[in-house]
């Protein structure tokens, strides 16, 4: 797979909100997909974890609702250089999950995978302590498929992609393991504000 370096067509601006290289995208939430969106019921939605935790743990709808709710307020920025502020999403702090199933002290990574087959990394460092949530509404309403409805990993501090639409579970791991887009080329953990667009950036 080849990766264009530089994204055009909007102007670079300096704006002190912005990570470089992004643009405001106002009202508009570009959809950008991998795979094409599954069309899947939240009936039919489980998330798990499992790999490095003392008790693995399967979740159906109802059982993930049953946790305490949380919700996230700010901006999120996709690595295709848009940024969109004021955005709120509802669901369940990550914290609130790990809790139950009680991570290894050995474990220091995850890999994020959804329905799809779509996988991507992630430090354990960055989907605790508040920094994670498995959302499943926007604007106070169902999250849409095409944004990875019925629930998809929020981790906003983060590159986009690494917000795992249509999420099916974490597995806990000692070590980085790379997902799809880390496997083709994108940098291991995304960070906007350093502009951690692509490996070695």
């Amino acid at each position: 797979m080849n990766i264009t370096r530089g994204f055009t067509g909007r102007p670079r601006v300096d704006d002190p909100g912005l990570p470089p290289g992004q643009y405001d995208a106002g009202d508009e939430w570009p959809v950008l997909s991998a795979e094409v969106t599954p069309d899947l019921a939240p009936a039919d939605w489980t998330f798990r974890i499992d790999g490095l935790v003392a008790d693995p743990r399967t979740w159906d709808w109802e059982q993930a609702h049953a946790l305490p709710a949380s919700a996230y307020e700010g901006a999120i920025h996709c690595v295709t250089s848009w940024s969109k502020f004021g955005v709120r999403f509802g669901g369940v702090s990550l914290d609130a999950f790990l809790d139950v199933v009680r991570p290894h002290g050995s474990a220091t990574h995850v890999v994020a995978y959804a329905h799809t087959g779509y996988t991507t990394s992630l430090p354990l460092s960055d989907v605790t302590g508040g920094r994670a949530w498995i959302a499943w509404e926007y604007d106070g309403r169902p999250l849409p498929a095409e944004h990875g409805g019925p629930a998809r990993l929020l981790v906003p501090h983060l590159y986009f992609w690494k917000s795992a639409k249509w999420i099916a579970g974490l597995r806990l791991l000692d070590h980085d393991e790379p997902g799809f887009w880390e496997g083709n080329g994108y940098h291991p953990r995304g960070n906007p504000w350093e502009e951690q667009r692509y490996s070695g950036d």
